[in-house]
């Protein structure tokens, strides 16, 4: 009966020492579209546009877990153009998806501040040139827009992780 008394005890010390252990903070992500309407290549119809700004503004919101406390990410979204090319096939439309010069490209504005002020900005035209030879990070990310994402998430480290 010690013996249980004595695990209890240590088993509710240790709850109580991570309760009360300092929680890392995250920074914070905004994403912005500006002007979805002229991008380039968003998708086919409205609901396919919808929904691949809401998974590229989800990939975005994620990243924010890697920025130190305090810090604050603005990206504006100037131009998107999806992996691949459109096709119209028997009344509807497939996205081919050739290696060629069809790769993903994102254009993107960003700020990224502290209680200081601005740390780093800029505008960058993003690509992945051989996206479709090069298959390191694409089982990670399901859908159609896993290269779209590889591509962001290599952006982001580049740009504002230590190495």
């Amino acid at each position: 009966m010690h013996r249980i008394r004595t695990l209890a005890a240590a088993a509710v010390a240790a709850v109580a020492a991570t309760a009360f252990a300092p929680v890392h903070a995250a920074g914070s992500v905004d994403v912005r579209f500006v002007a979805p309407a002229g991008y380039s290549d968003i998708g086919f119809g409205a609901f396919d546009r919808e929904q691949h700004l809401k998974t590229l503004e989800g990939h975005f919101q994620r990243l924010a877990s890697r920025l130190p406390d305090g810090q604050t990410l603005q990206v504006d979204v100037l131009d998107v153009d999806l992996a691949g090319e459109v096709r119209p096939h028997h009344g509807t439309d497939l996205r081919i998806l050739r290696g060629g010069a069809d790769w993903p490209r994102l254009t993107l504005r960003y700020e990224l501040r502290d209680a200081a002020g601005v740390l780093q900005s800029g505008e960058q035209h993003v690509a992945d040139l051989a996206y479709r030879f090069e298959m390191r990070g694409v089982p990670r990310y399901a859908g159609p827009l896993a290269y779209e994402q590889r591509l962001i998430e290599r952006w982001f480290a580049d740009r504002f992780e230590d190495h």
